[in-house]
């Protein structure tokens, strides 16, 4: 449901004891006058919901009216496609963290020359952190960018696009001049699942659960905000001190693994990499620092012409706009993201799309909207790529 309340003084109380899971934005500390709320809400609540909304003259769409049976649509559909057992593998459709564990082993089987698979450490629950360097080998010193997928468990999209671009790379460097230039001089590392354990729990119990799946001595409830845990102005604005809140910052920084495992791994080759790319949804944005403040990064000329001839590259395809800027003038504030840390370690472009929708489906993104969804976002990555290899001053 999408609304847009008005101004909230002390009158208004939002339905007494109504718990709603709060979609966009991803906390109640972003609602002010005019925000556009996108919220999930409870069967038993919806009419309570609706009578207040009216009272309080506040408009509303409703954009799914039956969340559960469009969850059993995607299930069912799912649980078909695994009984046909498709030849090949499909990029068409979401696929499980085993699923997708699987084709990276299998690329770094079948292409010894572009593709190399290692693991960067252990999730909380002792998962594997995969990564792919995708390029062509060379003793030459080699600039690179980091790519990776599905910080937020529920953004299924996310790890969709991540195996799209491996598929792309690896299906257009022989006939496609511009990859081949991307994949001869550079290395991309790419984590298709950041994080892991929180993923596999939205396939298997909450398939919008959003946070990481770590536990806490003192509170009932699990996780962390793993794009709230970088140490970069850690747990001010736009973060939350509390465990059960969405955008939960952890106990201090880098206390999820996952988190520090990237972070060590980054400040590691800090040198090399030169862009880092985050694919989250949805808002059909992209968004460069700073997140935590309103102020002017250094090289902004750069960031921004990049950002922007991306934008109409997304474009170009389906007519999709897309808006881009500052994430805190564009979106909204918020600290300790992997983007604004990515830039204050040293790395001169960092971004972070938000994909398809902007709230018709939501997390729900179908998996007829793949494909589209992707094939813009690749024209996307490739043109900050060469925006990079021609050298911006």
């Amino acid at each position: 449901m999408d609304f847009s309340p008005p101004t909230l003084n002390m009158n208004y109380r939002l339905v007494p004891a109504l718990q709603v899971d709060l979609w966009q934005p991803s906390s109640i500390s972003y609602v002010s006058e005019g925000t556009i709320t996108d919220v999930h809400i409870p069967q038993n609540g919806s009419q309570t919901l609706l009578a207040f909304l009216q009272q309080a003259n506040i408009q509303y769409t409703v954009l799914i009216a039956d969340l559960q049976k469009a969850l059993e649509k995607g299930n069912s559909l799912r649980a078909q496609r695994n009984r046909r057992s498709l030849p090949g593998y499909s990029y068409e459709v979401y696929h499980s963290l085993e699923e997708i564990q699987n084709w990276m082993h299998h690329l770094n089987k079948t292409h010894p020359g572009l593709v190399h698979m290692f693991s960067i450490g252990k999730s909380y629950e002792g998962r594997s952190l995969f990564i792919l360097k995708l390029g062509r080998r060379s003793r030459a010193y080699k600039r690179a960018i980091w790519i990776d997928c599905g910080i937020h468990a529920r953004e299924w999209i996310g790890p969709a696009f991540c195996q799209w671009f491996v598929k792309e790379a690896l299906q257009t460097y022989r006939s496609d001049p511009a990859m081949r230039k991307m994949l001869n001089h550079l290395y991309f590392y790419i984590m298709p699942v950041f994080n892991v354990d929180g993923y596999h729990f939205s396939w298997t119990n909450d398939r919008f659960w959003r946070k990481t799946r770590s536990r806490n001595s003192r509170f009932r409830c699990r996780g962390v905000d793993a794009n709230r845990n970088w140490k970069v102005n850690w747990c001010d604005e736009g973060a939350s001190f509390h465990p059960c809140d969405d955008t939960y910052c952890g106990p201090f920084p880098e206390s999820e693994p996952e988190v520090k495992a990237v972070a060590h791994f980054l400040r590691k080759r800090r040198k090399h990499i030169r862009a880092y790319l985050s694919f989250h949804a949805y808002a059909q944005m992209l968004l460069y620092p700073y997140s935590y403040k309103y102020a002017k990064i250094p090289n902004f000329s750069c960031v921004e012409s990049a950002a922007y001839n991306a934008v109409i590259a997304i474009h170009s395809a389906y007519g999709v706009r897309y808006r881009h800027g500052p994430a805190s003038s564009t979106l909204y504030v918020s600290s300790g993201s992997s983007m604004d840390w990515a830039y204050k370690n040293g790395i001169p472009y960092a971004f972070a799309f938000e994909l398809r929708d902007t709230g018709h489906f939501g997390f729900l993104l179908p998996e007829s909207l793949i494909k589209p969804t992707c094939t813009e976002t690749m024209l996307a990555v490739k043109n900050i790529t060469m925006h990079l290899l021609k050298k911006c001053h």
